[in-house]
C-alpha cells in the first residue's frame, strides 16, 4: 500500500480514536484487516460533519462552499482521478475494496447539507428523513465491512441501529445542538409537551431542565428504544468475527441512555458519559459472548404524551 494511502487511513484512524471513542472501542473487536476500513468511514463522516458544525470557519455560505468543494473533489476522486486530500483516499479505497454502494455517500452528503440550513424539524417523519443520510446510510455503509450471510435481511436492522445511534446523540447533545442553532428533537414533540425552543435555551443557560423538558426527555428515550429494539435481530446476521463489534456498540450507545435515565433525564444538567470502566466491561462481555447470540435489548418504556 502506497505510503499516501496509509497515511490518509492512519488520519482516518486518529479521528475514530479523538472523537468516537465508543465507536472506537468497538471497532477494536474487529478483525485487523476490517478496521482501517470502519476508520474510513468514520474519518469520512466526521470531516464532513467539522465543514459544517464549525461555525467560526465562516456563515452557513462559506461553509457550504466548502463542503461542496470537498464533495466534488470525492466525486472526482469515484471517477478515478487522483485526489490531494488527507481523508478522501483512505475513503476512496474503502469503497473499492469492499463495494460499497455509493448513491449511500451521495445520501449522506445531502443531509449535511441541510444541516446548513435546516435548523427544526416540525415532526419525526421530517426529522426521519434528514436521518436516512445522516444515520441509517452509515448502517447500510458497514454492512459490507461486517459481512452478514444474508445482506438483504441484515439491511434493515442495520439502518434502524443507525437510526438508533444517531437519536440517542440527539437526546444527550441538546444543549450542544442549541449552540449551534439547531433543534432535532421535533417540533410536534416540544408541542405536545408543552415545551418551545426558548424553554430548552433557558434549560441550557441555567443547567437545569424543567419537569416538562424531563417528560420530553423521557419520551424521546422510549422511542430511541424501539429502534434499538428492531435493530437487535441484526446483529447475530453478522459474520461471527463482526458481532462482538457491534454487540459491544449497541450496549455501549444504549448505555447512554440509562446515564440519561439515571440523571433524571436531565440533559442540562451535565452531559451523559457511560464511564470507562462500565465500556470496558461491556466490550470483555461481548467478547465472550458466543456468535449467533441474540441480541436482548432493553424493553422501551410507553409514555403518553403531554405526561
Amino acid at each position: 500500500m502506497e505510503s499516501r494511502l496509509v497515511a490518509s487511513y492512519e488520519r482516518c484512524r486518529e479521528l475514530h480514536k479523538q472523537h468516537g471513542r465508543s465507536y472506537y472501542l468497538a471497532t477494536r473487536l474487529l478483525p485487523a484487516a476490517k478496521r482501517p476500513h470502519v476508520h474510513a468511514l468514520y474519518g469520512f463522516t466526521r470531516y464532513a460533519d467539522e465543514i459544517v458544525d464549525r461555525t467560526d470557519a465562516g456563515a452557513p455560505a462559506d461553509r457550504a462552499a466548502a463542503l461542496r468543494d470537498w464533495a466534488g473533489r470525492f466525486e472526482a476522486g469515484l471517477s478515478g482521478e487522483p485526489v490531494d486530500d488527507p481523508i478522501l483516499p483512505a475513503v476512496l479505497h474503502t469503497i473499492e475494496a469492499c463495494d460499497l454502494d455509493r448513491s449511500d455517500f451521495t445520501t449522506f452528503l445531502r443531509s449535511m447539507t441541510m444541516d446548513l440550513d435546516v435548523h427544526a424539524y416540525a415532526t419525526y417523519p421530517d426529522l426521519l428523513r434528514y436521518m436516512e443520510g445522516s444515520a441509517a446510510v452509515i448502517g447500510t455503509m458497514m454492512l459490507p465491512i461486517l459481512e452478514p450471510a444474508d445482506p438483504a435481511a441484515a439491511r434493515e436492522p442495520a439502518r434502524q441501529l443507525g437510526l438508533a445511534f444517531q437519536l440517542t446523540n440527539f437526546i444527550r447533545d441538546v444543549a450542544e445542538d442549541l449552540d449551534r442553532g439547531r433543534v432535532y428533537l421535533p417540533q410536534e414533540d416540544l408541542a405536545s409537551f408543552g415545551v418551545d425552543s426558548g424553554d430548552l435555551r433557558r434549560a441550557a443557560a441555567e443547567g437545569r431542565a424543567t419537569p416538562r423538558i424531563r417528560s420530553l426527555i423521557r419520551f424521546e428515550v422510549s422511542r430511541a428504544r424501539e429502534h434499538y429494539a428492531l435493530a437487535a435481530p441484526g446483529v447475530p446476521m453478522l459474520a461471527p468475527g463482526s458481532q462482538a463489534c457491534i454487540r459491544t456498540a449497541f450496549h455501549v450507545y444504549a448505555a447512554i441512555l440509562d446515564e440519561v435515565e439515571r440523571l433524571g433525564h436531565d440533559v442540562f444538567a451535565r452531559r451523559a458519559v457511560v464511564p470507562t470502566a462500565r465500556r470496558l466491561r461491556v466490550a470483555a462481555r461481548c467478547l465472550l459472548t458466543p456468535a449467533g447470540t441474540q441480541v436482548v435489548p432493553p424493553v422501551p418504556q410507553p409514555v403518553a404524551v403531554g405526561v
